[in-house]
């Protein structure tokens, strides 16, 4: 087996929605099934979190961040994390939880480096999705942090696969973004029941085509993408450097520029992002 065939079998077993998930991401969806339901009140998410220590903890991190606490006034309750929180960005918090655990699984020494830095360019690409989203491109800032967390979901699952399919790390990036990337990345989205807004998203990051400035949530992540300081390794050469693009992208926004909302908000971003990489 060469490893287009491996990215095939993956990516049929992602269709069928076989997907060999560790048993904690199956809580962890049971979970996010729970939050998706329209019906679920705050006070029933709270109980849900509060059942799960790490969420728990996660919770109260993010909503006492730069990006969620203007007044600075700190909680130390889920229940009253979970309130200023609101049930959608306790979605994006599952789905972090969700990449983690995939990227948990993984032993070898190689694969892990990769996936330990496959999420924190994910962590980046989220937090400035969420800033851009509410600064620049006026897309729902809560959507935008989830699909920021979701974009590279694929890339997850398929290191989590490599061990049985060691084929997938031979060869160039460019052969998992034109042949693993959208068939295996499609899969998985499905069997999370990603909103087809976000699938939206994501599908239009892998085509790369963008507007400047961001109009739509694809723009937003892809442009969230460019300015993410750490690149995913699934996209760059082993040893490759990728220089960050907020030296050269710029553009109006109101009366300022891409530069200057940046600048503003650098602690904004950092805040979020250290909470999403604990």
């Amino acid at each position: 087996m060469d490893r287009l065939d491996a990215f095939k079998a993956i990516a049929e077993q992602a269709g069928r929605g076989e997907l060999a998930f560790p048993t904690n991401v199956n809580a962890s969806l049971k979970l996010q099934q729970a939050l998706n339901d329209p019906n679920c009140h705050v006070d029933h998410a709270a109980k849900l979190i509060q059942a799960d220590p790490l969420m728990a903890a996660r919770t109260v991190a993010i909503a006492n961040s730069v990006a969620y606490n203007r007044s600075g006034m700190e909680i130390s309750s889920v229940r009253s994390a979970v309130h200023r929180l609101g049930v959608r960005t306790l979605q994006s918090l599952v789905a972090s939880l969700i990449m983690r655990q995939l990227g948990s699984k993984i032993r070898n020494p190689l694969l892990k480096a990769k996936a330990a830095q496959l999420w924190e360019h994910t962590a980046h690409v989220a937090a400035l999705a969420q800033v851009i989203a509410r600064r620049v491109s006026h897309v729902d800032p809560d959507t935008a942090l989830f699909a920021g967390i979701v974009h590279e979901v694929g890339g997850f699952y398929m290191l989590a696969q490599a061990e049985t399919y060691p084929q997938v790390m031979e060869g160039e990036p460019e052969e998992w973004v034109e042949h693993g990337e959208v068939a295996i990345g499609r899969g998985v989205l499905q069997k999370l029941m990603i909103p087809e807004n976000v699938m939206e998203a994501v599908e239009a990051m892998w085509t790369g085509m963008r507007a400047l400035p961001p109009e739509t949530l694809g723009d937003t992540l892809l442009l969230a993408n460019d300015l993410a300081p750490v690149p995913s390794p699934l996209h760059t050469p082993p040893g490759a450097t990728t220089p960050v693009s907020a030296h050269t992208i710029d553009f109006a926004v109101g009366e300022g520029t891409l530069t200057a909302v940046m600048n503003e908000s650098s602690d904004e971003v950092k805040s979020l992002t250290d909470v999403l990489l604990m």
